[in-house]
């Protein structure tokens, strides 16, 4: 595939790749770029897994994220109806694709119900994280995961316990980094302590809903704010509020049956108040930028101190095209400030 390779710095390495800037992942030495790719989306709609992008569209989308340079790749074993088909369509195009391995930075999630039915498939007991890890690496058909994160907590396993597992993965090189997904301040914090007390594996990022239309979830209030302050990098998933942060969403265009988020009766909740009114002002003030609702949301959201990768899902080519432009843009002041009107900041 073609690169287009920009080297900056002392003869320490590559600040961004094919164009595409990237920013290191927490306090480690690992690199990501600055918009990634989200892969729910990915499966076999035709097994009925609930996905909603198929294995060739879905490579059309990898080969052309490698080419922009989006090289994060998150993904989770339980997308899908917990069928583990997202994992399953990466899998397949590394074996397509070998010697990309190294070019891209794979994440992926354990801690639900997950490859089997007794309570002891669940959870982030020692025995379910080393047996989730075990049969991620089975589906992605690789020997190792860049990122683990625990998709949930667990109040039933004690973090030492789980801690533990993650530093023998690590140990075997199985896991590279670790991280938490859906978790509050609180949670950081005990992590931290137990981590520094026992002298075992610390978070490096925090995967949580965030958008700069509604931000956090209220449970997840400051996370934010904690990232910029104690290090660990904030990885926003659905940054584009389920696509509502696009132009497809501005008042006059039509929806109705068949658009995803009337489908899923989000449509109404979604747009009530003045979100049309401020998604009209984010319309022109991107349209004065020659940018779209969602490149300058998500430039919007790279800007934020404590912001780590984006992860914006793509259901074809075009969108991730338009979603990775985002990286490359530099907001200045002046646009941040007027944005911080319509947006939240936290």
């Amino acid at each position: 595939m073609p690169y287009d390779r920009r080297f900056y710095g002392l003869g320490f390495g590559f600040e961004s790749f094919n164009g595409m800037p990237y920013r290191p992942l927490g306090q480690t030495g690992l690199k990501v770029s600055r918009v990634g790719l989200g892969t729910w989306k990915f499966g076999y709609p035709e097994r009925q897994d609930g996905a909603r992008v198929g294995r060739d569209t879905a490579f059309q989308i990898m080969d052309r994220a490698l080419e922009l340079g989006a090289t994060f790749w998150d993904t989770a074993n339980r997308y899908n109806e917990s069928s583990g088909n997202s994992e399953r369509v990466i899998g397949e195009w590394f074996h397509q694709n070998p010697g990309e391995r190294r070019n891209i930075v794979v994440a992926t999630k354990l801690g639900g119900a997950m490859d089997g039915v007794t309570p002891n498939h669940s959870g982030l007991s020692r025995a379910n994280v080393l047996d989730s890890v075990y049969a991620s690496l089975d589906r992605l058909g690789l020997d190792r995961i860049d990122l683990l994160q625990f998709h949930r907590l667990d109040s039933t396993a004690p973090v030492r316990e789980s801690l533990e597992a993650v530093a023998d993965l690590r140990r075997q090189d199985l896991i590279r980094y670790f991280g938490l997904s859906n978790a509050p301040v609180s949670a950081l914090r005990e992590y931290a302590a137990v981590a520094r007390d026992y002298g075992l594996p610390e978070v490096c990022s925090i995967q949580n809903s965030f958008n700069p239309l509604t931000g956090a979830r209220p449970e997840h209030a400051g996370v934010l704010a904690h990232c910029a302050a104690a290090g660990p990098s904030f990885i926003a998933y659905s940054p584009l509020l389920r696509g509502l942060l696009t132009n497809r969403y501005l008042k006059g265009q039509q929806v109705g049956a068949g658009d995803r988020l009337v489908d899923e009766g989000e449509y109404e909740r979604l747009t009530a108040g003045d979100v049309h009114d401020r998604l009209a002002r984010v319309d022109g003030l991107a349209r004065s930028l020659d940018l779209t609702v969602a490149q300058l949301s998500l430039a919007y959201l790279a800007a934020l101190p404590g912001m780590g990768p984006l992860i914006p899902s793509a259901s074809s080519v075009a969108q991730l095209e338009e979603n990775a432009a985002a990286g490359k843009v530099e907001l200045s002041a002046e646009t941040l400030t007027q944005l911080a009107q319509v947006f939240v900041a936290a």
